[in-house]
Formats: C-alpha cells, sequence, structure tokens
C-alpha cells in the first residue's frame, strides 16, 4: 500500500502476489476495495496492482474538471513509474472506460484487455432508465445505513440479496470512510458523459474480454455486446441474472474465467510463493 505522484497528484495503489502485471481499474467512486471478491485468486498468479482513480479513495481529489482520458494517463503513468508495463488490464464500469482509454492512447503498455459492465459512449451507449438514476439520487438524502441497504438493489439481483443483505451491508460499513464527496463523485460523473470511444473501438488490437450481468440496470448488457461486436476477436461473456455488481455476485466464475483468458497470453510461468 502506497501512494505514487503521478501527472500532478498523489495517487494510492497496492501491490498483490507475483507474475506477469495485472491493472485493476475500478468504476465511478468506488476505490481498490471493490476488488475484494478478486484479489486473493488472481494474485496467486499475478503482480495484480489496483489503484484509487483521482477523485476516488485515497487518491487525490482535484476540484477541477476530469476526462476519462486524463485517468487513462494517470493510469499509463503509474504503470511506467513502477517500470511493470505492459500489463494486462481489468477495467470494471468506469475503470472499463479507463481501460479503453489506456489501450487507445497507450497501446504498447495493454497487453490483454479485459472490460466488465462498461461501455463506449457516444451516440450508441444505452444508459440506466430514470427510475435508476431517481433512486440513485434518492440515496443521498439517507442515513448511511440506510442508503446502503437501498442502493443494493442497483446491484445486485434480489435472490443475492436475501440471502447477503447483512455480510455486503458489513463490507460497505467497514469502507465507509473512503466514500468519495459528492463534488469528486460529479466530476467522474462528468467525465463519463464525455466518454466516446465507438468511432476508434477498431484501432484496438490487444486481445479482449468483455464481461456484463444480463440484469445490469447501471449499464445495460447491450453496451457490451455493442464493445465485443466492435472491437475485433472480443470475447463476450454473460452472466445471466446477474447485475452491475457481478463481481461480487458471480465472484468464482468471475475469477475462473478470467484466469483461463489471461493464461492464454501468459508469456511465464507463475512460481509457487
Amino acid at each position: 500500500m502506497a501512494f505514487m505522484r503521478v501527472n500532478g497528484i498523489n495517487l494510492y495503489y497496492e501491490a498483490h502476489g507475483k507474475g506477469e502485471p495485472l491493472l485493476l481499474i475500478m468504476g465511478l467512486g468506488a476505490n481498490a476495495t471493490g476488488w475484494w471478491a478478486q484479489l486473493p485468486a488472481l494474485s496467486r498468479e499475478y503482480h495484480v496492482i489496483a489503484f484509487d482513480n483521482r477523485g476516488a479513495g485515497r487518491s487525490d481529489k482535484p476540484n477541477e474538471p476530469y476526462s476519462v482520458g486524463q485517468m487513462a494517463d494517470d493510469a499509463h503513468a503509474l504503470l511506467d513509474e513502477l517500470g511493470v508495463g505492459p500489463a494486462h488490464a481489468f477495467g470494471m464500469s468506469l475503470g472499463g472506460m479507463i481501460a479503453q482509454e489506456l489501450v487507445l492512447r497507450h497501446p504498447d503498455s495493454v497487453r490483454t484487455l479485459i472490460l466488465g459492465g462498461t461501455m463506449a459512449g457516444g451516440p450508441t451507449a444505452m444508459f440506466a432508465g430514470p427510475e435508476v438514476v431517481q433512486q440513485f439520487i434518492s440515496l443521498a438524502g439517507m442515513p448511511l445505513v440506510q442508503a446502503l441497504e437501498a442502493g443494493l438493489a442497483l446491484l445486485y439481483s434480489e435472490d443475492y440479496i436475501a440471502k447477503n443483505k447483512g455480510e455486503l451491508v458489513r463490507r460497505a460499513l467497514l469502507n465507509a470512510y473512503l466514500m468519495a464527496p459528492m463534488y469528486a463523485i460529479h466530476r467522474q460523473f462528468m467525465a463519463v458523459v464525455g466518454f466516446n470511444t465507438v468511432g476508434r473501438l477498431g484501432e484496438i488490437k490487444a486481445p479482449s474480454l468483455v464481461l456484463t450481468g444480463t440484469a445490469d440496470r447501471v449499464i445495460p448488457a447491450q453496451n457490451s455486446r455493442l464493445l465485443a461486436e466492435c472491437i475485433a476477436g472480443a470475447r463476450l461473456l454473460q452472466f445471466e441474472g446477474a447485475g452491475h455488481g457481478f463481481l461480487v455476485e458471480r465472484a468464482e466464475d468471475v475469477n475462473a474465467i478470467v484466469l483461463a483468458f489471461l493464461s492464454e497470453y501468459r508469456t511465464s510461468v507463475p512460481t509457487a510463493a
């Protein structure tokens, strides 16, 4: 756990395991703790680097306009300063948008690309419905525990919440001190609004895997299907009935699929710890 000075800000990052580098990029308002269900499995075979984007977690949160390209440059600068590139890159939600810009702006820094629950933006983007937006806005006026409980419905299936509500809320409360302030969330959200890779997806040459939950209410699955269609050779895998939080809800499946995909492009065999 450490900080790196990149592009004029302090970026928090942590590294786990040994092997080829695997960069994990989290979504809007989220931070490195969002990878808790992936870190143990992935770090057994890879040198996993998880970090907090500008505006989130423990990284600096300048109150100025952000762009997805700028955040991709942050990620590239981190890899460069650590001297670990090229890396496998796995981005979730906004992190998937950042990963797209990373491979487009710095193609030599990305070995393989994994895009989870994300989109290409632009005119083809399918956004969350108005009821989801209203539900998200309403969370801001609720007491913390109530907001965390209500927010679960945006991420997980009803069945998963019924079986795991206590643990999900407990973990959310444990990391509540890392919640991004509203101004920083707004800065990241406006970066999403200005994001568009539709006309450039054909430039992506890295082997690509696209993951989505068929019941994703935040970034509907159609966005992932469009990504897979436009990125040459990309594979699409859909988790039936899972929502935007499929990293947690379907963690074992996600980890197995990601490891199997990465193993096809690994150039070195991991050594036992």
